[in-house]
């Protein structure tokens, strides 16, 4: 690029693999949007992403996560501004790394994610950052709060006003007229609203992720605005069940990751710093509550097969990627429902008369012969034989 910034289309830097494009377009624009608000021209940004104008106005195009962090750096870079234009003021170039070195020395997920919040909501005022639980659930909710005057800096005091673009304009005008002033709800700029909020809540996930390193499984997430013409690319940005037009943005997950310990120091947070634009991109790959996951799973109906694709799907992975994570962790599908059936049997065996037979089928055997060779296995003892050894005067 350095030598021929006449070519558009460049070998260097990408990917060895074939990207896959699934991150929409409109967030590209967004970003352009963003310049124009400052006042600069974005020609390089989308050259150093390969982007190209025609491709840039195509509705329903898609760009690779190697595309989006080369425009999503080059922007923040060139508009010392990590918000992208989002607020009323700039978010300088390292703003997120001090969230980060801010929530580092936390003992927990749960208290270094109630650091980055409250640590937000004093950078960025716009918005609100909200960490709770409710039984087994914890979700980080979004709000939007009442803008505050730009006074002179921020993306919106760059540039002189266009009042077919302002939103508040027809506000101030009604206000002059002694009107009743319109409910504004949205108060994060239209251009920027989806974009805004899919990126702060992939940003916290993202960096939560990496400091206990494991993936955390969304349970849900929500939106306040209506599903966009790209909405089937949130199964990719989101995993998991995904509402809109709801109260407001919002991402749910298990409350146990909240009690898992930092796996981060500052040695790793530096080394991380230095590119961290991935955290948000890509998806983490590990999940160490996955075994627990599964086993409660298994636990719930020991008598079901439980296939490996009937579980994948109920956790938002794929197959592959179920039985590669239960290896990571130690663990194989096979030995989690032994260990599951086992206790169920030894539980009924001991807790019930029931005759083995039933034991054998609420334990997910299909017959007794195997249930008693799988139960020795796992004992030494035969069903009949651990019953009995547990039997007070027999």
């Amino acid at each position: 690029m350095r030598h021929k910034r006449h070519i558009f289309w460049h070998t260097g830097d990408m990917p060895s693999q074939p990207p896959v494009a699934a991150t929409p377009m409109a967030f590209a624009r967004a970003m352009v949007e963003a310049y124009a608000q400052y006042g600069k021209d974005p020609s390089r940004a989308l050259e150093m992403a390969q982007i190209t104008p025609s491709a840039l106005q195509q509705t329903n195009a898609r760009i690779t996560a190697w595309q989006m962090e080369r425009l999503s750096e080059t922007a923040m870079r060139e508009l010392d501004d990590e918000a992208l234009g989002w607020f009323s003021r700039r978010l300088p170039w390292g703003s997120y790394g001090m969230l980060a070195r801010a929530s580092i020395s936390a003992p927990t997920l749960y208290v270094a994610l109630s650091r980055w919040c409250r640590h937000h909501g004093l950078i960025a005022p716009d918005i609100t950052l909200t960490l709770s639980t409710a039984g087994d659930t914890a979700s980080i909710t979004l709000t939007e709060n009442a803008t505050p005057p730009a006074h002179g800096h921020g993306a919106f005091a760059q540039v002189k006003e266009e009042p077919a673009k302002r939103a508040g304009d027809t506000e101030q005008k009604h206000h002059a007229l002694g009107l009743p002033q319109t409910p504004q709800p949205n108060r994060i700029p239209e251009p920027f609203r989806e974009f805004c909020m899919v990126s702060v809540l992939r940003n916290v996930l993202g960096v939560a992720c990496w400091l206990i390193d494991s993936r955390i499984t969304l349970l849900q997430a929500d939106f306040p605005f209506e599903p966009p013409p790209h909405a089937d690319a949130y199964a990719v940005l989101f995993p998991g069940p995904t509402r809109f037009q709801q109260a407001r943005a919002a991402i749910a997950f298990d409350a146990e990751y909240l009690k898992l310990p930092l796996r981060r120091d500052e040695k790793s947070l530096q080394q991380m710093l230095q590119h961290a634009l991935p955290l948000t991109v890509h998806q983490y790959r590990r999940d160490r509550l996955l075994v627990q996951q599964v086993r409660q799973l298994l636990s719930a109906q020991p008598q079901d097969t439980h296939s490996a694709e009937a579980l994948a799907a109920l956790l938002n992975v794929s197959p592959r990627t179920l039985h590669r994570q239960l290896r990571e962790e130690g663990a194989t599908l096979q030995a989690l429902k032994d260990e599951v059936r086992h206790g169920k049997a030894s539980e009924l065996l001991l807790r019930s008369q029931r005759p083995i037979k039933q034991v054998a089928e609420a334990a997910g055997f299909q017959n007794e012969k195997s249930f008693i060779r799988a139960f020795k296995t796992w004992s030494g003892q035969t069903p009949a034989e651990f019953r009995r050894s547990a039997t007070p005067g027999t």
